[in-house]
């Protein structure tokens, strides 16, 4: 009898110490993250409850746990459901303050919904920031070129290097900035409206975080031919442009792509036709030039789609070298230069060519 109540009273202490132990650790998971008071920006998209941004207040290093997070919100239920919209949060704030500050609701002001086009250029992003906000655009090419601006990000986001920083490069967030449509105070400043887009890139490469490990090419590489791949593309047949490229760069050859040149003389698609002397010139952006064989432009052409990035990794198998678009967004595929030139004759003769106005 002696015998199992030693094992009784074991059996009790050795709970108690664990329940003692787990409660220790979660009332430090619910605690504030630092003493820093910094207020940052956080927004609630609308359809976000609080168990679904979980994710989101640990990246922000405003919780110290996802567990303990949602532990606390069974145990306290919120009395009324999230508001969508901006919040101001610190590392300084426990969980208890911060559902504090959610429950207060958000801060009535005017909201717009600004869309950003896929397959375009910073230029193009910068008129739609002006438009929307007010900012011109060589404040955001100042803020692109601000070194401790971009250190940061980088520490931040990590799918962004050093590789963005190459004094060849035109901007340096050029093709990170994803493409969609946001909601936003009308009041943003440029750094939370770069976040936002920063964020939503993030929310969209996670999921190809190891295809891209082991692809064999840096995030850089694979967002740079993504961008190709868009622009080149038009959204008609990216998985098979993506063959040709690698095609082309498996045998060492260039890219041969209009678009990169376009860029590189920071010419917009079909503003006109490109000069000889614009076709040979050896800018690390421009493929067709014969330095370029078997390489990538020096950065992305412009900001792609989540769909680009999945044809840079799983790129369609095939012989195709050659590629041509005709007048209504058709691709056709080609094996030899000689089919190609007959393709383009042939596009010409039956009113299929696209002419520049």
């Amino acid at each position: 009898m002696r015998k199992y109540l030693i094992i009784i009273i074991a059996f009790v202490i050795a709970v108690a110490a664990i329940l003692f132990w787990g409660l220790k650790s979660y009332l430090n998971s619910i605690k504030a993250v630092s003493n820093d008071t910094t207020l940052k920006s956080f927004y609630v998209e609308s359809g976000q409850n609080y168990y679904s941004i979980a994710d989101e207040l640990k990246k922000d290093n405003l919780i110290k746990s996802k567990l303990g997070y949602k532990i606390y919100l069974k145990l306290n239920p919120p009395a009324k459901a999230l508001e969508a919209g901006e919040y101001h949060l610190s590392e300084s704030m426990s969980v208890k303050q911060l559902m504090e500050e959610f429950g207060k609701g958000v801060e009535r002001k005017e909201y717009i919904k600004v869309t950003f086009k896929e397959g375009k250029n910073m230029r193009y992003f910068a008129n739609v920031i002006y438009e929307n906000f007010g900012y011109q655009p060589e404040e955001l090419y100042n803020l692109l070129a601000d070194e401790k601006y971009i250190d940061e990000l980088i520490k931040e986001y990590w799918f962004l290097t050093d590789e963005i920083k190459n004094k060849d490069i035109f901007y340096s967030l050029e093709g990170y900035l994803y493409p969609n449509t946001y909601e936003f105070d009308k009041e943003a400043d440029l750094k939370t409206i770069i976040k936002r887009l920063l964020d939503e890139e993030e929310k969209q490469l996670e999921p190809y975080k190891d295809k891209i490990k082991k692809s064999g090419y840096s995030v850089h590489e694979v967002v740079t031919l993504a961008s190709i791949i868009e622009v080149e593309s038009r959204q008609a047949d990216r998985k098979g442009v993506a063959g040709v490229f690698k095609n082309r760069l498996d045998t060492g050859m260039s890219l041969g792509s209009d678009v990169t040149t376009y860029y590189g003389v920071g010419l917009d698609l079909h503003e006109r036709d490109l000069y000889t002397t614009e076709i040979n010139d050896p800018n690390p952006y421009n493929t067709r030039h014969s330095s370029m064989a078997g390489k990538l432009p020096v950065g992305p052409i412009a900001n792609p789609s989540i769909s680009s990035i999945d044809a840079a990794l799983e790129p369609e198998i095939h012989d195709y070298f050659y590629f041509v678009s005709d007048k209504t967004g058709k691709i056709h595929f080609t094996k030899t230069l000689q089919e190609h030139n007959s393709m383009i004759q042939y596009l010409k003769s039956n009113g299929l060519w696209y002419e520049y106005n």
